[in-house]
């Protein structure tokens, strides 16, 4: 039988406002720990503008793949991908689009990525400093195109952001961070991020790798409109992955 640790033992895991004595706030590392174990999310600034690409992880054969949503678009130039729980995402992200709506008939403008980044992160931050609530347990990719460039930012359960040129989160986050390192340039073109990003997830799921469980997104410097990869395009950027793969040697 597992011996429980020294914090547990003294309590310091079941207040999200008490630190343990070796400075830690043990409530905040487990939210952190359900990130790590959830499916995998992957965002890049190329060229020609924003790429998403992201891992569903559909099981069970009786869902329907297409009803399951990864990625979703804050306002026409913003969208955004979570890995973690994914009903705390959807409640972030529906924050969000209400904070990118309230800003556009104001200001009749649309709002900047930073300011939807700000507000998230500050919100994730509240919950980790307040007695009787509960860090959200899951990261988001926020990125889009505004008036400053192309932006990808990532915001973790603690509230704190960085912004990134590719980042990943999610289960498999060291290896592929590790590929984006070795093969990301900030002149790849639109294809060449969405395939760099399909070959990162195929490293990770291998035998699982199937249309039902990959989605992707980008937005364009040009048209800075947020649009979803059709089933089409997507199968053909597979289909080319799978051809290009190493084959595995089988035992004899």
């Amino acid at each position: 039988m597992q011996q429980p640790m020294p914090h547990q033992i003294m309590g310091y895991d079941r207040a999200i406002t008490m630190f343990s004595p070796d400075g830690r706030l043990l409530q905040v590392e487990y939210a952190k720990k359900t990130v790590r174990q959830g499916s995998t999310a992957i965002g890049m600034v190329c060229k020609d503008g924003i790429v998403f690409i992201t891992d569903k992880r559909i099981v069970d054969t009786l869902v329907v793949a297409e009803a399951v949503e990864k990625i979703w678009q804050v306002d026409d130039h913003i969208g955004a991908t979570a890995s973690g729980i994914l009903s705390d995402a959807r409640v972030l992200i529906e924050r969000a689009q209400l904070r990118a709506q309230q800003h556009k008939v104001t200001y009749d403008s649309p709002i900047d990525v930073l300011s939807i980044v700000k507000d998230i992160s500050n919100l994730k931050q509240f919950c980790t400093q307040s007695g009787g609530l509960r860090p959200f347990g899951v990261s988001l990719l926020i990125a889009g195109i505004d008036d400053t460039g192309a932006k990808l930012f990532e915001t973790d359960p603690t509230g704190i952001y960085f912004q990134y040129r590719a980042s990943v989160i999610g289960e498999g986050e060291p290896d592929i961070e590790e590929m984006l390192k070795k093969e990301y340039r900030e002149d790849l073109s639109m294809e060449e991020a969405i395939k760099l990003g399909l070959r990162a997830l195929y490293k990770v799921i291998e035998k699982d790798f199937n249309y039902d469980r990959i989605a992707g997104a980008y937005i364009t410097h040009s048209e800075k409109r947020f649009t979803k990869l059709k089933r089409a395009e997507i199968e053909k950027y597979m289909d080319d992955i799978r051809k290009s793969a190493p084959k595995k040697k089988e035992d004899k």
